[in-house]
């Protein structure tokens, strides 16, 4: 009590003398220092000894507590300075731009803990808008992991439901939501695991008619479908558009996965796919089968690679295709390139040349 009591005067005293807070926690510092002295100098039962709690244990204890809190105050107020948010002023809402709460910058440490990313990485992601065509294997984790990580609004488009066979490797879904739309299940599992971020599901088939004006809502565009016919749509929008584009496939063991962007010199999908393979060449996972976890492996690598191009980190995969066996465990990238006569993206290619040729 006696300890307690010292404490209090010397805060009260420092504040009426407006003392800076600092100045009075180095007093209370001083003070506990003091107490643990004299339980370590003086002999078991003197007065003194007694009067300031007979032990240092407790004195310890609270010294390590305290010293433990100042940390992580001064950890959160290092993120804060790193992603630009003024401490002078009260935090706004979450979702509001260029802000974060407190919460979010504890969510978030690891990514702006990290070079490449930072607090400007991490703020890119807040207000990154990302389609994911497709809820299914693919999407699934993709879908995860880009709310994980903080991507602010998120669009999904599916018009499947989910079904018992797809829960095998589709973890998104669980056993409750079979029968529910696809696009619904995932973001409700998305909002639960990030109520931070925005999703915005759309449960319906995507069509012709409709896919300009919906990829014309978004920066960045990951195509998960399984058919031919999608993915030759989704790629001739989102080069009409000027959008990235990361396309993954999976089929029994393998998969791959290649950043698509013919406004920056790389290949669209109709360059190295430019007709739909006889359909016993390209079965569908229904009936060639799938190895569950491979499509988390896939989609976790393409939102890898939404990431990066969203932040600027690293090299993206565009002019180059990952293949990952597996299987056998390999993985190896291949080059690929443009094709002059694409019907898609050669128009693109052309101009990106004179460009550069009048630079």
């Amino acid at each position: 009590m006696l300890v307690v009591i010292l404490a209090a005067v010397i805060w009260g005293m420092g504040a009426a003398m407006r003392a800076p807070r600092s100045a009075r926690w180095i007093l209370i510092f001083m003070l506990l220092v003091a107490a643990i002295g004299i339980q370590l100098v003086f002999p078991e039962g003197h007065p003194l000894r007694a009067a300031t709690g007979g032990s240092a244990a407790l004195w310890l204890i609270v010294s390590g507590a305290g010293i433990l809190i100042w940390l992580y105050s001064r950890l959160i107020s290092g993120l804060r300075g790193r992603t630009g948010v003024d401490t002078r002023q009260p935090p706004l809402p979450a979702g509001q731009a260029g802000r974060f709460t407190e919460t979010e910058l504890n969510r978030y440490a690891r990514h702006i803990a990290l070079r490449e990313v930072g607090g400007a990485g991490q703020k890119a992601l807040k207000h990154a808008r990302v389609l994911v065509v497709g809820a299914g294997g693919l999407g699934a984790p993709v879908l995860q992991y880009l709310a994980a990580a903080g991507v602010g609004t998120i669009g999904v488009i599916d018009a499947d439901t989910v079904e018992n066979t797809n829960l095998q490797r589709q973890v998104i879904h669980k056993d409750a939501a079979i029968g529910m739309p696809k696009v619904f299940s995932a973001q409700a599992e998305m909002e639960a695991q990030n109520p931070f971020v925005e999703v915005r599901p759309y449960h319906r088939r995507l069509e012709a008619d409709i896919a300009a004006d919906l990829f014309a809502d978004y920066d960045l565009v990951l195509d998960g479908t399984d058919n031919f016919e999608t993915r030759y749509l989704v790629n001739a929008t989102c080069v009409a558009a000027g959008i990235p584009l990361i396309s993954g496939a999976l089929s029994q063991w393998e998969g791959q996965l290649s950043v698509f962007d013919p406004a920056h010199g790389a290949p669209c999908y109709q360059c190295i796919f430019p007709t739909a393979p006889a359909p016993h060449l390209a079965p569908s996972c229904a009936e060639a089968g799938v190895i569950g976890p491979l499509p988390g492996v896939v989609g976790a690598m393409m939102a890898v690679e939404a990431i990066k191009l969203i932040t600027g980190a690293g090299t993206p995969l565009r002019g180059q295709m990952l293949i990952h066996d597996a299987l056998h465990s390999e993985s190896r990238s291949i080059k690929i390139r443009p094709r002059a006569d694409c019907p898609v993206c050669a128009a693109v290619q052309k101009d990106q040349t004179k460009q550069e040729s009048r630079t």
